[in-house]
């Protein structure tokens, strides 16, 4: 490890943002930094999928621009979910634009992600204004950013000097971007070495975790959750792996699953704690 490995209940007793603060605590009381990745299509599927690995996950990602039979109780309901299993919501909107354009589509339109979603994440392409314009939204709700620092699928081009901006624009802005989409620490990344960097504290949430396959056709790449925690990362985001891939949701292979990944993440931390 490129520093020293500190639980996340400690972390979370000296962190100074209130959205990772959140997430820190919600972890470590439920024992799992299991993230479930929900892209599915019907409201139903979507609804009964949450409530089934709620028990199982410090976090639900979702996608609800995907949801053909959207409508505003969905929201409701996944808000109901979240207080019922304790566990936090990531839109994972990606927002990618102009200050003034990121911050109407968080707070407006029909989703209105700002009211409801404890995490988000952006794109640093168009530069720290992104970051300025979510504040303006999410920072008076005690919201979290992230910046997709890394990606998992083959031939991204977020890499090198482009991870390093992304670091420093998200130190600039600690008081909202509380970590990384990424898959390995950005702790102490573009510093002088003869920096402190234990300054650094940032949450690190990876895709591509999986415990059966290693790719599929359209250029996801899936490691181990002990591979990625070994790396510095923080919480591990499963989609298909637990959910399957077909039209029909089979619920009790789900809590199955569901339960493995928490039981696989979780035992890839406490081996950490014990190093």
């Amino acid at each position: 490890m490129p520093h020293k490995f500190r639980s996340y209940a400690e972390r979370a007793q000296k962190h100074p943002n209130a959205a990772a603060r959140a997430l820190l605590e919600t972890i470590d009381r439920k024992k799992s930094n299991l993230c479930v990745s929900v892209d599915v299509t019907a409201k139903a599927d979507f609804l009964n999928i949450i409530d089934v690995v709620g028990p199982y996950v410090c976090l639900v990602k979702t996608h609800v621009d995907i949801i053909e039979d959207f409508e505003p109780s969905i929201i409701a309901t996944l808000q109901d979910l979240s207080k019922k299993h304790d566990f936090l919501i990531f839109e994972d909107r990606k927002f990618a634009d102009i200050g003034n354009t990121v911050a109407l589509q968080y707070a407006s339109g029909v989703h209105k992600i700002a009211s409801w979603s404890h995490i988000t994440n952006a794109h640093p392409v168009p530069g720290p204004s992104i970051i300025t314009g979510l504040a303006s939204v999410g920072k008076p709700l005690g919201r979290g950013l992230l910046l997709l620092a890394e990606m998992s699928t083959k031939g991204s081009l977020a890499t090198g000097s482009y991870t390093e901006e992304a670091v420093k624009m998200a130190r600039a802005h600690n008081d909202f971007v509380i970590g990384f989409i990424a898959q390995r620490s950005m702790n102490g990344i573009g510093k002088n070495p003869d920096d402190v960097e234990d300054d650094d504290d940032f949450l690190v949430l990876t895709p591509g975790v999986g415990l059966d396959v290693k790719g599929d056709a359209m250029g996801q790449q899936y490691r181990t959750p002990e591979e990625v925690l070994t790396a510095g990362c923080d919480v591990i985001i499963v989609g298909r792996g637990i959910y399957g891939k077909g039209a029909d949701v089979d619920i009790q292979a789900v809590q199955a699953q569901a339960e493995r990944y928490r039981a696989a993440g979780w035992s890839a931390y406490e081996k950490l704690l014990q190093l």
